[in-house]
């Protein structure tokens, strides 16, 4: 199979295991399910997936590819640009619903092995990233710190206690206005935090 047809038959292997997962929980989702949504073979999910974690792993990286994706298509501009412009992004994934969904599934797995998946390939991935876009505003004099505390306080700014209030169905999804006001008042308030001198 070409590599564009095996990306377009991933996608929809992975929408049909989100489809499997809002409808049935992380315990409801087995590989014969997803399967049997996205009219694949079994054998196709076992090879490309491996099992049930890597699926869900898998589902991670999609998230975690919207945000290196703002992240790549910023990466030019100065780096209060980039975080300006990656904020609303990266609120808007963990704020939506297939962020919900795996963060739901996570929680409900006892054995942390999920959760670990997620912490991997979601904020373990994407703290570095940041972290790199601070190290280029330190090193031109706009904000003063650490880079890997400041990528911490942002994150903490601009996500707050929202994914959680998500996760547990305190909140319903915010939109594109409230995104974008957290995203500029994380970075007005991270400036304050970090200022040059």
């Amino acid at each position: 199979m070409r590599s564009e047809a095996r990306a377009a038959r991933a996608k929809e292997i992975e929408a049909a295991a989100y489809r499997v997962l809002d409808a049935k929980g992380y315990e409801g989702l087995s590989m014969q399910a997803v399967a049997k949504d996205a009219k694949a073979s079994n054998e196709t999910l076992y090879r490309w997936y491996g099992d049930k974690t890597g699926l869900f792993e898998a589902l991670i990286a999609g998230n975690t590819a919207l945000v290196r994706a703002a992240l790549e298509e910023a990466q030019e501009g100065a780096p209060l640009e980039v975080l300006a412009r990656v904020g609303p992004v990266l609120l808007n994934m963990l704020l939506g619903p297939r962020a919900v969904a795996l963060n739901r599934a996570a929680a409900a797995d006892a054995s942390g092995t999920l959760g670990r998946a997620l912490g991997k390939a979601g904020r373990e991935t994407v703290a570095p990233w940041i972290a790199g876009v601070m190290q280029r505003a330190r090193d031109e004099g706009i904000l003063r710190g650490e880079p890997m505390e400041m990528a911490e306080a942002w994150f903490a700014l601009l996500i707050g206690d929202l994914q959680v209030r998500r996760v547990t169905g305190a909140m319903a999804p915010p939109d594109a206005e409230v995104v974008a006001e957290r995203a500029a008042q994380a970075l007005a308030r991270l400036q304050r935090l970090f200022p040059p001198d």
